[in-house]
């Protein structure tokens, strides 16, 4: 089958009660070269489910920039919304493949892969490991597949980054038996992750991607990555997104025992706790204020709960780089990406204040100015601000999957 002059992909990522999209040309393919990514647009639907439901587009053409309500009950019904506007806006026949961001692989997918009906069963087996993530995002590529029958989707894992740490960090300390189920640790936000290593080489040069290098994607979900000679070494988060540090509602790391505790004391079940710890925990547990970081950057000086609720977020950053630091055997880049990584200049100076004994001194005017390159040039450690972009490398993963060959541009 002929490869389409300019293909033209879609991303998905879908949430609970969102779809985030973008739309990648790639200009020439593998046997034409040329091959480099540009992205025509992106947006999103917003607020599924509920009455107030919106769909909102920002492109480079003037046409293409809008925001308006939608009826959009259910994610089939807002994938139909969404089909409907692609077919008027560049036709069935002009898109070559749909990439989806797929939250988790479990033990069996390590790379992306073209979505089958074999695939799907698959991933049902695995929604166990992810109840949260993975009906919904199984829903979006069947609903995507009724509607464009013969596109090929192609799934990009989020844990596929680390799906080859070493195996002292992917084993969990309880009875063996569970490994052989699939119990183990994952760590998530891979494709950010996958983006971050690439941009680094790229700004940096290569060694400093072979350096020992920190990610902290740090945004409603926050975690960090460990990674040496490029290969990852450790992550924060575990067999779920809820473990590491705390994130906007998710508790990140807790002692055990207080699921058996809060059995005891407050009657709450299995059920009720995963609830709480992914939903009702992190900044707007310690705050009852909001889980948004600049909410309660706002409010710290008056309320004593939103400064505890940043003042643990910082906290508990500063102890995993301290950490991954001693798992590396040093430092030599600290990586801040995700909504409050590259926004909150305060935040990443309080998580960087008393780590000068590893060789990390920010400078304060760039890190004002939000610059690329923040370290004090009296630094060891190079400190930097990337700006992530998942949906950029979700593109690439469907071009390596379907052989299309991408790069991005300069």
């Amino acid at each position: 089958m002929m490869e389409p002059a300019r293909p033209r992909i879609l991303t998905i990522n879908g949430g609970s009660s969102s779809i985030k999209f973008a739309l990648f040309g790639l200009r020439g393919t593998v046997r034409a070269g040329g091959d480099t990514l540009r992205r025509v647009l992106a947006g999103c639907i917003e607020r599924i489910g509920l009455p107030e439901a919106a769909m909102q587009v920002n492109g480079m053409e003037p046409a293409d920039n809008f925001s308006q309500p939608i009826r959009a009950p259910d994610h089939t019904v807002a994938v139909g919304v969404l089909a409907d506007w692609i077919e008027q806006r560049i036709g069935r026949e002009a898109l070559t493949a749909i990439g989806h961001r797929v939250v988790h692989g479990g033990p069996k997918y390590s790379a992306p892969a073209r979505i089958t009906a074999e695939m799907v069963d698959e991933l049902r087996r695995l929604s166990p490991f992810d109840p949260e993530h993975l009906p919904e995002e199984i829903l979006l590529t069947e609903a995507f597949h009724r509607r464009f029958p013969d596109l090929p989707q192609v799934a990009c894992f989020d844990t596929a980054f680390h799906h080859d740490l070493p195996r002292v960090a992917r084993l969990l300390p309880i009875p063996r038996r569970y490994e052989a189920e699939g119990v183990r640790r994952y760590g998530f936000h891979g494709l950010s992750y996958a983006f971050l290593m690439k941009e680094l080489a790229r700004l940096a040069g290569p060694g400093a991607a072979r350096g020992r290098v920190i990610l902290a994607h740090l945004g409603n979900g926050a975690s960090l990555a460990a990674v040496r000679d490029g290969k990852p070494v450790d992550t924060s988060m575990g067999l779920t997104p809820a473990a590491g540090v705390p994130m906007s509602t998710r508790s990140g790391d807790l002692d055990p025992g207080l699921i058996w505790y809060l059995a005891r004391t407050a009657g709450l079940d299995a059920k009720r706790f995963n609830e709480m710890v992914n939903f009702q925990s992190g900044l707007l547990g310690i705050s009852e204020i909001s889980s948004d970081m600049r909410d309660l950057l706002d409010r710290e000086a008056q309320d004593q709960r939103a400064a505890d609720a940043v003042a643990v977020f910082c906290y508990h950053l500063k102890k995993w780089i301290g950490a991954f630091a001693a798992a590396l055997g040093g430092l030599d880049t600290l990586v801040f990406s995700g909504g409050i990584g590259e926004n909150a200049p305060v935040i990443r100076a309080r998580i960087c204040q008393g780590l000068e004994f590893l060789g990390i001194e920010l400078d304060e005017k760039r890190n004002a100015a939000g610059e690329g390159l923040i370290s004090a040039a009296a630094g060891r450690v190079a400190v930097r601000v990337i700006r992530t972009d998942e949906e950029w490398m979700i593109a690439r993963m469907v071009c390596e999957a379907l052989s299309l060959g991408s790069r991005k541009e300069d």
